[in-house]
């Protein structure tokens, strides 16, 4: 049997971290790509390729960077002989760049995104574990024109839900409402349901600024009043419940609104919509009636991505953008 070629972008995270000396703590992306899948007991039928492209922290990798890996990606999937990707980074964004990724490519090919809670060098470190099931994954004929996905703790996340819940638990990533994809055991893929569709947007634009602000009780316009005054293209509201704010954002909100700056409401609350259920000051519906845009069930972080994705693509409305 011919053997399958994967390639592994590394970048850096927790799964490439070490003790620093002088502090006894933790120094992201300092181990090689090449060096830690030495541990990984790659399947002798897998060709893997390693390219360490960056040993960054998550919280310091840009767009400039992940534009930087599609365009290795998007490289290494025109080759016939090559599988799938996986992508190794920190934790903490992980939910964002593996969405911003699932947008901006367009490869029928499986793109896997990984990390690990625990350092290499500790004691019951899941990052071994972790690269050989992401690998596995992209060797995957089932995860063909998926999309691209998360793979963490033998479970298999498409990226448009997937949600970091524990800040240290190998058990670290979730789609609350929606499951996982599938599975991995014993060094076999088991793929339960796949999404309906997916979405490609071509980036044509500069990737525009947009920022959260999160509506609390008597939360004031001052956030929102500062976005505006440093020209923001974009606001994600991140509302409560159906999709309420505070009253006391609304003269500050319709500004911005007037102003051209997009505006769009989500909601804390881990599963659900924001819809028009009320009608009061700083509503779903008030809010509706001043031009701000329903983000569906979209979380803040992951309708931040969608935004600038579509006001840096061709997508000239951005309403539909969130209809889908």
């Amino acid at each position: 049997m011919k053997n399958k070629k994967v390639i592994l972008i590394a970048t850096g995270g927790t799964i490439a971290s070490e003790k620093k000396e002088d502090t006894g703590l933790l120094q992201s992306g300092v181990i090689s790509g090449e060096e830690i899948v030495q541990y990984c007991d790659i399947p002798k039928h897998i060709d893997l390729q390693v390219e360490s492209m960056l040993q960054k922290a998550s919280m310091h990798l840009s767009f400039d960077d992940l534009l930087a890996i599609k365009e290795r990606i998007d490289l290494h999937l025109a080759n016939d002989q090559v599988s799938g990707v996986v992508i190794t980074q920190g934790t903490d964004t992980l939910e964002e760049t593996s969405y911003f990724m699932n947008l901006i490519t367009n490869h029928e090919k499986p793109i896997v995104f990984t990390g690990s809670q625990r350092s290499p060098r500790a004691v019951g470190t899941d990052a071994f574990i972790n690269i050989k099931h992401a690998v596995l994954t992209a060797s995957s004929k089932d995860l063909y024109n998926v999309g691209v996905v998360v793979v963490f703790n033998e479970r298999i996340f498409h990226s448009r839900y997937v949600k970091k819940e524990h800040a240290s638990n190998v058990q670290g990533f979730n789609s609350f409402g929606f499951g996982y994809l599938g599975i991995i055991d014993n060094e076999s893929v088991h793929i339960f349901q796949k999404p309906i569709g997916n979405e490609y947007y071509k980036l044509t634009n500069m990737i525009p600024e947009v920022d959260i602000i999160k509506c609390y009780m008597q939360a004031d316009d001052k956030y929102i009043r500062a976005a505006r005054e440093a020209k923001v293209d974009g606001i994600i509201l991140e509302g409560v419940g159906r999709g309420q704010v505070s009253p006391g954002m609304m003269t500050e909100i319709k500004r911005c609104v007037k102003l051209g700056i997009i505006v769009v409401i989500t909601t804390s609350a881990v599963e659900g919509e924001v819809y028009t259920t009320y009608d009061y000051k700083g509503s779903t519906f008030d809010l509706k009636q001043a031009g701000v845009i329903l983000g569906r069930d979209y979380d803040s972080k992951k309708a931040r991505i969608k935004l600038m994705v579509g006001l840096a693509s061709e997508q000239r409305d951005i309403t539909a953008l969130f209809a889908v």
